[in-house]
């Protein structure tokens, strides 16, 4: 269904996996990857937006620093994507963010943002300093940035069992955002990588999909 693309952004030119409903649609979703690229298991959450009903794409967050990035799940991808991360930036990673959705803007759809380990702390910041809607799914990152005030509607999916995410962190997170909507699931880090049978939790990520799209379906509507 997806389909591999590319826009301009005030950080040079970024590609990226987008994927458009059949019919009319929902709303526009900018999909933001875990450390380890827009890789197949983040153009699979794409391709399950769309099927959802929304135009959806990931851009590829990493392109200003290395083109085409797509690592695996081992100690040398952490430690790769870990360098991306630091490469890039909170600020140059929100500048894509926000090139993406004006894309989608001028399509006519209403916006929101989902994000996935890094990309659900970046989820959080194109809520508070960009104002769109967003699903943050274990944020590790987000902590430093707590204090900034929400300007849409935010949703927090958590493992309680992340080592990355104490219980400690998730009741900052609730003491600090009270409006936003926190969810606590058995389970650890990164419980929606289908692709990792050590990360996934097929009950906890098909609970937190149908929470996320009702999100969406009345923030977007």
């Amino acid at each position: 269904m997806g389909r591999e693309f590319s826009f301009e952004t005030t950080q040079g030119h970024v590609s990226g996996w987008r994927a458009d409903p059949e019919d009319q649609p929902r709303g526009g979703l900018v999909v933001l990857q875990e450390i380890f690229g827009v890789n197949a298991h983040m153009r699979s959450v794409v391709d399950r937006f769309a099927d959802a009903g929304y135009v959806a794409l990931a851009p590829a967050l990493f392109d200003p620093v290395q083109p085409g990035v797509e690592l695996d799940y081992d100690q040398d991808g952490f430690a790769r994507g870990r360098e991306l991360v630091g490469a890039l930036g909170m600020e140059r990673a929100l500048e894509i963010v926000s090139a993406a959705a004006m894309l989608l803007q001028r399509e006519g759809l209403e916006v929101g943002v989902v994000g996935y380990c890094w990309g659900g702390s970046v989820a959080f910041l194109a809520n508070t300093r960009l104002g769109l809607p967003a699903v943050s799914y274990y944020g590790a990152r987000t902590m430093p940035f707590l204090d900034e005030p929400l300007r849409a509607a935010m949703m927090f999916h958590f493992g309680e069992k992340d080592g990355s995410i104490p219980a400690q962190d998730i009741a900052t997170h609730r003491e600090k955002q009270p409006r936003a909507e926190v969810h606590v699931y058995p389970a650890g880090h990164a419980f929606n990588r289908d692709v990792d049978t050590h990360a996934y939790h097929a009950a906890s990520a098909s609970l937190a999909l149908e929470r996320t799209l009702a999100f969406f379906a009345e923030q977007l509507s």
